[in-house]
């Protein structure tokens, strides 16, 4: 923008370039996106100038996996250039095969309570090619500030917000019942968000202007997701890694949606392995009387509760209502466990059986 507030706006149209640049240097698809930024900003700011024997350079030097991009351009249009690792794949993260050493700094405006990423350290991405969804986690890309304005959020349809409020939910949820004992102030602190949640999803869908919901959701979601409500405790989300195969698979299920339809199925599944949890979850969160000489079935009040809850919401129960075929229940089992490599840990150890058995059950 100049002194006039004037200012111009250029428009290209690269695809064919990228993908001969994609062809030449055998790129991978994250290279083939760095490389095609370059190529194209070059191509514009070539045509700026002013003599026809003028050339123009680009460099971009880090110490990333990419760690060189460059390219030149004429005036006439002409664009050239290359990247110093080509193979460079953001996948090698999220399959542990590979890890970053810097990232860049960023920041966060958030217009959708759910991930909690404008203030965590967790990040997931789904291969198409391979049916797989994985997260990767890094103090490396956690946001350096965050700009959270509830007012952003009021357009963000029903089944979305239905689909946050499980989402927050979830990450609260997966760290109470994490390994670990004495940790009264995470457990009151993770109950206090619960309790919080609830009755601003419900408020958030009667009135999607409840500036009020609105902001109980979003600063929900943002502890839910820090690692606060966690500490103490060894956290580890089988729920979100059933989950991930679900949404990996199938891209119309929402993982909010994936979430709902799982996690009764597994709360009954494990809750004999810490009754005595699942009860202080029921009493602490949902106001159920506890039953002393029959503890159980507190904890499993508490679990029909939550689903009871979901169901408000408009959110899916069951992996039925997701058109989800039980044929698929062993290749998603399969996929979970790493084709066999690891088990979910938790309060019960989960393997290939346990999680289509559970499969099966949300069914």
């Amino acid at each position: 923008m100049d002194h006039s507030g004037s200012f111009r706006v250029y428009l290209a149209v690269t695809t064919d370039l990228v993908e001969e640049a994609r062809t030449i240097h055998n790129t991978t698809p994250l290279a083939t996106a760095g490389l095609g930024r370059v190529l194209t900003g070059a191509g514009i700011m070539g045509l700026l100038l002013k003599n026809t024997g003028d050339k123009l350079t680009l460099l971009f030097k880090g110490d990333g996996p990419a760690k060189q991009i460059l390219a030149t351009a004429t005036q006439a249009g002409e664009v050239k250039g290359y990247i110093a690792n080509p193979d460079v794949d953001v996948w090698k993260f999220y399959m542990k095969e590979e890890t970053p050493k810097a990232a860049l700094p960023v920041g966060v405006i958030l217009t959708l309570s759910a991930t909690g990423s404008e203030m965590s350290a967790s990040s997931v991405i789904t291969n198409t090619e391979l049916g797989l969804k994985r997260g990767f986690n890094s103090p490396g890309h956690r946001p350096l500030f965050s700009i959270c304005n509830p007012e952003l959020t009021y357009t963000v349809s029903p089944f979305q917000t239905g689909c946050g409020a499980v989402d927050i939910m979830m990450h609260t949820l997966e760290r109470y019942f994490s390994i670990g004992e004495n940790t009264p102030l995470s457990d009151r602190i993770a109950e206090g968000v619960l309790k919080t949640v609830i009755p601003a999803g419900k408020a958030a869908l009667e009135n999607p202007n409840d500036y009020e919901a609105r902001a109980s959701i979003m600063w929900a979601g943002t502890i839910s997701h820090n690692d606060l409500t966690g500490l103490g405790r060894d956290v580890f989300m089988a729920v979100h890694q059933m989950e991930h195969e679900l949404s990996g698979m199938d891209e119309k299920i929402a993982h909010g949606a994936g979430l709902s339809a799982l996690w009764a199925s597994w709360a009954r599944y494990v809750y004999k392995d810490d009754v005595s949890r699942f009860a202080q979850y029921a009493v602490n969160v949902w106001n159920i009387e506890m039953n002393f000489e029959h503890p159980e079935k507190t904890a499993l009040a508490g679990i029909q509760a939550t689903e009871d809850y979901f169901k408000s919401l408009d959110m899916p129960v069951s992996l039925r209502e997701l058109n989800v075929d039980p044929a698929s229940f062993e290749e998603l089992a399969e996929k979970c466990t790493n084709y066999g490599k690891r088990t979910l840990a938790g309060i019960k150890v989960l393997d290939k059986p346990d999680i289509i058995e559970i499969y099966k059950m949300a069914y």
